[in-house]
């Protein structure tokens, strides 16, 4: 079983990692652009706040979520994009405040959530502990958006296990939104970890098979590196398809990155 205080920890550490890389910025620096289309370093702190407060809401109060849903739902391909849009006009500093404020709701909340329950998202339902991983991921992912913005090199931490988990975890829902079957054979996904040691999911003698560096293996699976610039291997032909289609978030396919986009 996962350890919701262990999962708790890194999400704070991944956290203030970013936190490190925005908080001394001028405002004009708030305003550049980053890798994701139309999307300013702002928008990625208010995407984060937001859907911070969005999860607290799954976590804390079921129906108002739901109502979320219903009211989201004309405009669906586009709410997201609106309510990083309306976050990113605050000032750096509320929205850092918002930040702040919106992830200590989220782990109080789902510290409350009673054992075995799963929550309403997006995507399918979850546990508080894959509710929490999903925010590990996803703040890790714009944080490489921010990052590349500024052109900051991040150090990979064992924080990339829970990234590269939900990356197998999501495989055949990544197959799903892209309207495919997925295999009916399980993959093995072998990863050099940042220590240096292995990390492995699925049958030994499976005979789909990838491989690589962890780091390349959540950038994939994140959309934040065009596969043709990463190191990852693939065995088989259905392994080799599902580098096409990995992503570990919830909602539609993004446009992802271009080859050779970072040189």
């Amino acid at each position: 079983m996962a350890d919701l205080e262990a999962l708790l920890a890194d999400f704070a550490d991944e956290c203030a990692d970013l936190e490190r890389i925005v908080a001394p910025l001028a405002a004009a620096d708030w305003a550049r652009a980053t890798p994701a289309p139309g999307w300013t370093i702002a928008h990625q702190i208010g995407h984060l706040a937001w859907t911070d407060e969005v999860a607290t809401l799954a976590a804390a109060d079921a129906d108002g979520f739901q109502r979320l849903l219903t009211e989201a739902g004309p405009k669906a391909l586009t709410f997201v994009d609106e309510a990083a849009e309306e976050a990113s006009t605050a000032p750096p500093s509320a929205l850092l405040d918002r930040w702040h404020r919106g992830r200590k709701s989220l782990t109080d909340a789902l510290r409350a959530v009673p054992a075995g329950s799963k929550l309403p998202w997006f995507g399918p339902p979850m546990s508080a502990a894959s509710m929490i991983s999903a925010r590990i991921m996803e703040t890790w992912a714009h944080g490489q958006d921010v990052a590349d913005a500024m052109g900051v090199s991040r150090t990979p931490t064992a924080r990339l296990r829970t990234v590269a988990h939900l990356g197998v975890r999501t495989r055949n829902f990544a197959y799903t939104v892209h309207g495919k079957t997925p295999p009916s054979a399980e993959f093995r996904v072998e990863l050099g970890a940042p220590d240096g040691t292995s990390w492995s999911w699925g049958p030994e003698d499976a005979a789909q098979r990838v491989t690589g560096p962890a780091l390349d293996f959540c950038l994939l699976v994140t959309q934040r590196r065009h596969p043709d610039d990463l190191a990852i291997d693939a065995v088989g032909r259905d392994a080799a398809e599902w580098l096409t289609l990995a992503q570990a978030f919830a909602g539609p396919t993004g446009a992802g990155r271009v080859a050779g986009q970072f040189g």
